[in-house]
């Protein structure tokens, strides 16, 4: 049997404990080394994980634990220099959305691993899901034809302040269309991707606090393609519980999801997926439960076969340059009140 996969964890926040509990829960990994930056959190992560290293700062972290995998759960606005600092040292890397702050910080990362020839996967779980990721396989089977127009819409209570409050500083946030919307911009490419690359799009933004202009509680955004497919991104953060719909529709039928819960974390959502293929109308029957909890356990046991066998990973360091890519210029469009194309990103 092959000696379990060493991970080292870089931030022990809320999403950073989930990540904690799925690698410890995989036979196949070991949770080696943590780092958290208040004693406060560093005191559970050594009740909770005895057997990891406890550090206070992330790069000690790196100069001295010995591991194969880094995991990047840090606030948005360190991940670049995390990052570079684990590639320098040859280590793989599962790197947190979004990948940096900016389109330079992104690039910077994914040639670091390329020239080092590390492995590196950013953490778009929902690809893994059980619903999101098999509407992906219905549309690359054939079953509602060329899709040519993709929904994914989210209506969710405020976000939570995170630590220190980092969530609503948009020094260390970025925007909260680098938070969920991401994966939102994520997932319509890959529906689409049969169309090529998006080359224009245009967005629209609002926030209800007048103290934080830039965080937006309502975003909506629309990309285009040159044979005339397009996607509309939607979300607002001024209502309740969490709600997630996507809708394709093709040259042939269409498809329609939903997924509903108290919290983004609850453990025992609703969800459908139904399917029309032009015919007849299918309810799709789930073969696991579908939430980014579930989803995160998939993502490490892929992040094992990356390490293990080089695996390519589900959403690879050009998706996530792309998805960031699209939030950044999406906020560019709201500031400048005009559609903007996407040639950088074509690289």
């Amino acid at each position: 049997m092959s000696s379990p996969v060493r991970f080292a964890l870089a931030g022990f926040g809320a999403w950073g404990r989930f990540h904690a509990q799925s690698i410890a829960g995989n036979p196949e990994a070991q949770l080696v080394a943590i780092s958290a930056p208040s004693e406060e959190s560093r005191q559970l992560a050594r009740e909770l994980y005895p057997q990891a290293e406890v550090f206070a700062d992330s790069l000690d972290l790196i100069a001295q634990a010995d591991f194969d995998i880094l995991d990047i759960v840090t606030p948005s606005h360190t991940h670049r220099e995390i990052a570079l600092a684990a590639i320098q040292k040859g280590k793989h890397l599962l790197l947190e959305k979004p990948m940096a702050l900016t389109l330079a910080d992104c690039h910077a990362i994914v040639t670091a691993a390329k020239t080092q020839g590390v492995h590196l996967a950013v953490g778009h779980e929902l690809r893994l899901s059980s619903q999101w990721g098999e509407i992906k396989n219905i549309i690359e089977r054939g079953t509602i034809g060329q899709p040519q127009y993709v929904l994914v819409e989210l209506s969710r209570k405020p976000y939570r302040s995170g630590a220190e409050g980092w969530r609503y500083d948009p020094v260390r946030v970025g925007s909260w269309v680098l938070e969920e919307p991401i994966h939102f911009f994520d997932l319509a490419r890959w529906y689409l991707e049969s169309s090529g690359n998006p080359m224009e799009l245009q967005a629209y933004a609002n926030s209800r606090d007048p103290q934080r202009p830039m965080l937006y509680d309502n975003f909506s955004a629309m990309f285009r393609y040159a044979n005339g497919s397009y996607a509309v991104v939607s979300q607002t953060l001024a209502a309740f519980e969490h709600h997630q719909t996507v809708k394709v529709s093709g040259t042939r039928g269409a498809l329609w999801a939903g997924w509903s819960g108290a919290l983004d974390r609850t453990l025992e959502p609703t969800a459908f997926l139904k399917v029309f293929d032009g015919t007849t109308l299918e309810n799709v029957q789930l073969t696991r439960q579908s939430g980014e909890v579930f989803e995160l356990r998939e993502e490490i046991a892929q992040c094992i076969a990356m390490v293990r066998h080089g695996t390519p990973p589900i959403a690879n360091g050009h998706d996530g340059l792309w998805s960031a890519g699209l939030c950044l210029i999406a906020e560019d469009s709201i500031r400048e009140n005009r559609p903007l194309p996407l040639d950088e990103l074509c690289l």
